[in-house]
């Protein structure tokens, strides 16, 4: 497959997923709040921080509020 087409069809699945969040804000949020535990949990705190930013940024796109006083 050409780069052209690879990268068209990437750019399509990644704006169906950000209509996907902004439409089903409270099922993203908390798949992704799971997601961000399971793998902090496997990774024994290794990448806490950089979980906590991805999960941050989905909740940021989904239009939550972002937690007071957590880092």
């Amino acid at each position: 497959m050409p780069l052209m087409r690879r990268l068209t069809a990437l750019a399509g699945t990644a704006a169906a997923a950000r209509t996907y969040a902004r439409r089903n804000p409270d099922k993203v949020n908390k798949i992704a709040a799971k997601a961000g535990q399971f793998v902090d949990k496997r990774t024994k705190g290794k990448y806490h921080h950089q979980i906590d930013n991805a999960v941050r940024k989905v909740n940021t796109i989904t239009g939550k509020p972002p937690r007071p006083g957590k880092h």
